[in-house]
């Protein structure tokens, strides 16, 4: 289950619960190959040119890095230190001002009960507070 989510320009974060038969490993190579295959099928009819931000993957058959970075979250309090890390993101990077102007993000679900473009089905919804950022 999906319990939160940042889709970055260049990267993407998910918080997620480990699946019950399988590992993580599966479930990210499953996601990138689908997403893979599609970006690189509509890159390939549009013929991208290789010097655009999707020229030297598509170039080389891959958009993604080699490995992803996990993190095996045990307590409550790591779960919403990973999911305020998460949702600041687009804001550390420079892209809006506050976490809630950032569309692709899991933030609006939990600060206002929102639907995004990922549907977060995680069962036990974790507390954030929105704190004033001056």
């Amino acid at each position: 289950m999906v319990a939160g989510y940042v889709v970055m320009p260049e990267h993407v974060h998910l918080l997620f619960t480990e699946p019950e038969r399988g590992n993580p490993s599966l479930v990210m190579a499953a996601l990138e190959q689908t997403f893979a295959h599609r970006v690189l099928r509509e890159l390939g009819k549009s013929g991208v040119q290789t010097d655009s931000l999707w020229g030297a993957p598509v170039a080389m058959g891959h958009i993604w890095q080699r490995r992803f970075y996990d993190f095996v979250v045990f307590t409550e309090k790591k779960r919403v230190e990973k999911l305020r890390y998460m949702h600041r993101n687009p804001v550390q990077g420079g892209l809006v001002l506050k976490p809630e102007e950032w569309l692709w993000s899991s933030f609006r679900h939990y600060a206002y009960g929102e639907r995004g473009p990922v549907l977060v089905n995680e069962t036990q919804k974790a507390e954030l507070h929105i704190r004033k950022i001056s």
